[in-house]
């Protein structure tokens, strides 16, 4: 129910963080009480991640490495430059245009995954995707960030990079290290990994939308056209990769929404304690749309007659 459902539990608990202080009067409000903990929290949901992923997965990413980094490249390539062009475009300035850049900039989420077997695309070039863009994060993304926002920000890359290291790729590493050794560990991963991940997920976008109940009704327009089209193109950027690079259709679906899915709630943290939580407002907006988007993609797909079903390559 959580994951088939997620989009309407993150617009559920996301209308709870925004009227909180208006319905419940008095009590603490727990959404900004914990914002101090995202990091940590963020770090809990890659341990889970990690844990879910398939034994061999690592393996696989190395023996099909040309078509997962030719797929990866697609998604760092054509995110960061195009939300850079569309907020250079739209005129945005400060937390938006800040946001806009971390939202294109960050690695695809486990999301994807889920909606590429909705999709009827190939599930397991979508986890190894996913798990390397993941891996190369702590060098991608400060690099990209840096590259795009030199002129406005001074960013502290090797502080960045340490944040993705021990927040992201060390508890991904931790957890399916723990998942091969441990049976136990594997049986409990299995049976709570993905509800762990998934409301830590929505935990920490609930608390960026509390963090901005002032300022979400004076978002401009131009900052949810800028997000929209990011995650468009984003999608045709991933089929036009996939055409290119020839793949066949199960695998071109599942590079599709990979580009277009972006981690978004990496972004939010990200934003949250390098830019503040202005900026992240853009990646908490990117979540509830590239979420209704990816899921009505996957639903179109999924209902077509000559769909393949999921394969593994060769």
């Amino acid at each position: 129910m959580l994951q088939r459902f997620l989009l309407l539990w993150l617009i559920l608990l996301s209308v709870l963080a925004f009227g909180w202080n208006s319905w419940v009067p008095g009590i603490p409000d727990p959404f900004r009480s914990s914002a101090p903990g995202l990091n940590y929290l963020f770090a809990v949901t890659m341990l889970a991640i990690g844990s879910l992923l398939p034994a061999d997965e690592i393996r696989q990413v190395a023996r099909r490495w040309p078509t997962v980094l030719g797929g990866t490249t697609v998604q760092y390539l054509a995110m960061p430059l195009l939300a850079y062009v569309l907020a250079r475009l739209f005129r945005l300035e400060g937390a938006a245009l800040i946001g806009v850049l971390v939202a294109g900039c960050v690695p695809g989420a486990m999301a994807s995954n889920v909606l590429t077997l909705i999709a009827r695309g190939n599930v397991s070039y979508s986890v190894s995707l996913t798990a390397l863009a993941t891996l190369v994060s702590p060098l991608v993304v400060p690099a990209a960030l840096w590259l795009f926002l030199r002129r406005w920000v001074n960013l502290d890359v090797p502080q960045m990079m340490w944040q993705l290291s021990w927040m992201v790729v060390i508890p991904v590493l931790a957890g399916h290290l723990l998942r091969r050794t441990f049976a136990v560990w594997e049986r409990a991963s299995q049976r709570f990994g993905a509800t762990i991940a998934n409301l830590s997920v929505l935990w920490i976008i609930a608390v960026v939308v509390a963090q901005n109940r002032d300022r979400l009704t004076q978002v401009e327009f131009s900052l949810l056209l800028s997000l929209v089209l990011l995650n468009v193109l984003g999608f045709l950027a991933g089929f036009l990769g996939g055409w290119a690079m020839r793949l066949p259709p199960p695998m071109r679906r599942a590079l599709v929404l990979e580009v277009g899915m972006q981690n978004a709630g990496l972004g939010t943290v990200l934003a949250t304690h390098f830019f503040g939580p202005e900026a992240a407002l853009a990646p908490a907006i990117y979540t509830f749309g590239c979420m209704l988007s990816g899921t009505l993609l996957a639903r179109f797909w999924s209902r077509q007659g000559n769909a393949h079903r999921s394969q593994r390559p060769g």
